[in-house]
């Protein structure tokens, strides 16, 4: 359907049905005023009684008069008239309005319209206008629309639609915008719809020219002989040319909906040479940039980038426009061009931080390490910073004295090892060296720089792991020492009980001698522990069963003012472990913690298992990646300080009073937990308390093994419920070869196997020990050695007297633990172990245990 829209609307007749519009008279109103007055007056003239009659006639007549005028404004037939209606102004804007306005009434008939609105629906007369959706009947470009303004209509709500009328006989089709409102907001008003009727077909003609244009311009970009992109301040690519993404062999799909990022493209740290551009607020600046672009499949091109970059008034980048000149070519058709690409390789790929400063330290050039490396501190690799600010204020003095050095021409400058200014502790290595004289004015020096964090972190664990491990070696030599002092001690103090009685006055004085060996024992024990060199029992145990058999006795130690919550994790993986050690640990953990809480806390032992997938992602140095089971012992005491956690595991180290702590608890912890073969790390900050973490290996039972841990627990169960042991017969009778380097040990070991009934040979070495058991044709019972010894040691003698004897039995006695030799012989090569130092009841028990026949 169209119309002719080229005349002008308001030339066009006003609408037949148009109100006619009221206009008032005051001379009409004074003529009237003035007859009335007129006839009063004559009436008075002729007298009273002629005039009453007449006046009651003309009251009636007045009287009939207006009662037919209310009659008539209640009907509706006469109203009163609006002054703002009878406004030509506001008439004349809608009539000649360049829009087509009509106004339907509830019925959908319409009770006005204008000029345009009939000349934009077709209609001759006003006779023939017609409502919008009549107009547009079957049209079915236009029912949908024409069905919503409709329904909008008659909700009283306001719509909006642009619909396309087709042109007949191949003429040109039209736009319309197609209005609807509500009349007013009253609710008379509200029923009627205001409609309005708008040719657009011109504005869409000139949008789609600007689209078009746009399109040939998007398409020249996107073919053009170089490269185009543009990234955000979050460093996404949001938009790329066709010869850019066809030069890295990637989508153009993929760009611009978060698929790739600048570093995506760039190789190296080349992006935060883009990234590192000095803001500064309301300027544009353009940068020019050769670095190496990194294609899909890990090739890269050398390219030359043109920059451009705009800030905002508040220092806000915005997005880039940045151009991309290849420059990847023939390098035999152009050697300085090659010569350029050759050295921007490497000086953007070289894995140190290089810079050229002028004499104030002020940044001239910068490669792209030495971007990110600012970047990384908070800074900007560009003029407006200078190198000093990326050291520490501790350090600085010392740069600064290089750079100057090299300002006046000296060489062979020192280099410069100090302290990154970070929020972390980094580390950085700095090489000064001079620049030519002639250069010197706006170029001081060059600084090439390497950071050196991780080789110092590296290092300091190296130096702390030996320091553990010499101060292990020489705890376990003074342990090995002392054992063989207490088991001497030890073995005397027995005779001296067994020769008397518990009457007698210097019993207790006995006793008392006999319970500070023990102890004694027990600190050389724990000094074992830590050098790991202990001797453990290991069995498949369940971690939560045996930390439940432990509860009772944990609440007893921390007391009433610590709350005791133990939260175990489901379905843990077996461990194998030393149950009496591994109590140990944690009964050493719970007494620490519960000493760091004096005024009461909380004490929570957490377990779970950790999959070698989330191992790896722990951030724990010098565990490999393995199934563990993990134990947390947390607290909510003091903390410990950032200055000593480094050596809370080291023996004899102690932050308690004099008197309330021997220094070894934390050591055994460490000991114990390595010799397992897991790991301890501590967490701590200091007014919030304090969390061990100690990961054991998952242990993988064999099918015919699942009862063990059931098993050993319930045997451990069993033993600690036991009464006292029945006494046995420990006499026995054969012939034992004693071989104990330290004489005084070894003749308190022989006189107490004499008393027992056996038959003693002594021998202070292994090789006198070999030559008795060669004069005797190796008519030797049983073999009682000690480990470490001059000349020739233990396992060393049983190899020799296994060659001579296969089935010779042996005992090796050490205050070392079992496995620190049992690698030096060969496998299933069978002896018994007694750890030193032991009671003359222990000796003589595994004596005649070892010597029963098998």
């Amino acid at each position: 359907m169209t119309a002719d829209t080229d005349h002008d609307p308001s030339q066009l007749p006003m609408t037949a049905h148009e109100p006619a519009r009221r206009s008032g008279s005051i001379v009409l109103v004074l003529l009237v005023a003035g007859g009335i007055v007129a006839a009063a007056v004559t009436l008075m003239t002729i007298g009273r009684a002629q005039a009453q009659p007449y006046i009651l006639g003309l009251l009636a007549l007045l009287a009939m008069v207006g009662l037919f005028n209310l009659f008539a404004f209640a009907a509706g037939i006469i109203r009163f008239a609006d002054r703002a209606a009878d406004d030509p102004v506001m008439g004349h804007i809608a009539d000649q309005d360049h829009d087509g306005l009509a106004v339907t009434d509830p019925r959908g008939h319409v009770v006005y319209s204008n000029a345009t609105y009939l000349a934009l629906t077709g209609a001759a007369t006003a006779q023939d206008v017609r409502p919008v959706e009549r107009v547009f009947i079957g049209n079915p470009d236009v029912s949908e629309a024409v069905f919503r303004l409709l329904k909008a209509a008659r909700e009283g709500k306001r719509q909006q639609e642009e619909v396309r009328i087709a042109g007949h006989d191949g003429a040109h089709g039209r736009w319309l915008r197609l209005r609807v409102r509500p009349l007013g907001q009253g609710k008379r008003e509200a029923k009627h719809a205001v409609w309005s009727i708008a040719d657009i077909t011109r504005d869409r003609e000139r949008q789609e020219d600007v689209f078009q244009e746009l399109q040939h311009a998007i398409e020249y970009l996107d073919h053009a002989p170089c490269g185009f992109f543009s990234v955000n301040p979050a460093g996404e690519l949001v938009y790329v040319n066709a010869t850019l993404a066809n030069w890295l062999d990637h989508d153009l799909a993929e760009i611009g909906s978060g698929g790739l990022k600048l570093t995506d493209i760039v190789s190296g740290d080349g992006a935060s040479l883009l990234s590192s551009i000095a803001a500064v607020p309301g300027e544009v600046k353009t940068e020019v940039i050769d670095i190496d672009l990194r294609m899909r499949g890990g090739k890269t091109m050398p390219v030359r980038l043109y920059h451009k970059l705009a800030f905002g008034a508040d220092g806000v980048p915005g997005a880039s426009r940045t151009l991309v000149i290849s420059r990847a070519r023939d390098d035999r058709s152009d050697p300085q061009r090659a010569a350029e690409v050759r050295f921007m390789r490497f000086f953007d790929h070289t894995p140190m931080a290089i810079a050229t400063v002028d004499r104030a330290g002020a940044v001239v050039r910068a490669n792209a390490r030495f971007a990110k490396l600012a970047q990384g501190l908070g800074l900007e690799a560009s003029a407006s910073n200078s190198i000093f600010r990326t050291v520490n204020a501790r350090d600085r003095s010392s740069l600064i004295a290089a750079i100057n050095q090299a300002a006046e021409g000296q060489g062979d400058i020192p280099p410069v090892e100090a302290m990154l200014d970070s929020t972390g502790e980094r580390w950085g290595q700095f090489f000064v060296t001079t620049v030519e004289a002639d250069e010197r004015e706006t170029e001081a020096a060059i600084v090439y720089m390497l950071e050196t964090t991780e080789r110092r972190t590296l290092e300091n664990q190296i130096n702390q792991s030996q320091k553990m491990d010499m101060v292990g070696q020489l705890a376990g030599g003074i342990a090995h020492d002392f054992n063989n002092v207490l088991s001497a001690i030890m073995m005397a103090n027995d005779f001296l009980l067994n020769a008397h009685k518990p009457t007698d006055p210097s019993f207790q004085d006995i006793m008392q001698i006999k319970q500070n060996a023990t102890r004694a024992a027990t600190l050389v024990r724990q000094l074992l522990a830590f050098s790991r060199k202990q001797t453990l029992r290991p069995q498949v145990l369940d971690l939560g069963d045996a930390l439940s058999d432990l509860t009772m006795l944990l609440r007893r130690l921390i007391g009433e003012k610590v709350k005791f919550d133990p939260v175990h994790g489901r379905d843990l993986w077996p461990v194998k472990v030393d149950v009496s050690q591994f109590e140990q640990v944690i009964v050493n953990l719970a007494v620490n913690a519960r000493d760091a809480m004096p005024d009461g806390g909380k004490l929570t032992i957490k377990t779970a298992n950790v999959a070698a997938q989330q191992a790896e992602k722990l951030s724990y140095k010098g565990m490999p990646p393995a199934d563990y089971v993990r134990i947390d012992v947390s607290d909510t005491g003091t903390g410990i300080p950032a200055e000593i956690v480094d050596k809370i595991f080291e023996p004899f180290f102690s932050t308690k009073e004099v008197g309330k702590g021997t220094g070894l608890g934390l050591s055994t912890v460490y000991g114990i937990v390595k010799q397992t073969g897991g790991f301890v790390y501590v967490e701590s900050e200091e007014g919030r308390g304090t969390t061990f973490c100690i990961f054991l290996p998952r242990h993988h039972l064999e099918p015919e093994a699942q009862h063990e841990p059931q098993a050993a627990n319930g045997a451990a169960k069993d033993t600690a419920a036991e009464a006292k042991p029945p006494r046995v017969d420990l006499t026995g009778q054969g012939t034992i070869l004693l071989v104990e380097d330290e004489e005084g040990l070894r003749s308190l070991n022989a006189r107490g196997l004499r008393s027992r009934g056996y038959t003693v040979i002594e021998a202070s070495n292994g090789v006198e020990a070999l030559e008795v058991f060669d004069e005797r044709d190796g008519a030797v019972d049983l073999v009682v050695s000690d480990v470490v010894m001059p000349e020739m040691d233990g396992p060393t003698l049983l190899r020799a007297m296994r060659q001579r004897n296969p089935d010779l039995k042996i005992i090796f006695v050490s205050g070392y633990a079992e496995d620190a030799f049992a690698k030096s012989l060969e496998e299933n090569e069978k002896f018994d172990f007694l750890a030193k130092p032991f009671a003359l009841s222990a000796l003589v028990a595994k004596v005649k245990e070892t010597m029963a026949p098998s």
